[in-house]
């Protein structure tokens, strides 16, 4: 039984198989896209040790905190 997996970019089925030159991906464009998605990061992988700050950054509007 041929394992099948949605392409990352278009979602087009994808048999996990040696003749599938491009898996995860369906086609050279759909991998080449995804990485132009990674280079222009409009993907990311979370930082765990940038832990959120406790005080909201301030606005414009308010004065200087120290």
């Amino acid at each position: 039984m041929v394992t099948t997996v949605a392409c990352p970019h278009c979602g087009k089925p994808v048999a996990w198989t040696e003749q599938a030159r491009w898996r995860p991906f369906c086609s050279e464009r759909c991998r080449l896209i995804d990485l132009g998605d990674w280079i222009d990061e409009q993907h990311r992988i979370a930082d765990p040790t940038d832990a959120p700050s406790e005080d909201p950054p301030a606005s414009e509007d308010e004065p200087y905190r120290h």
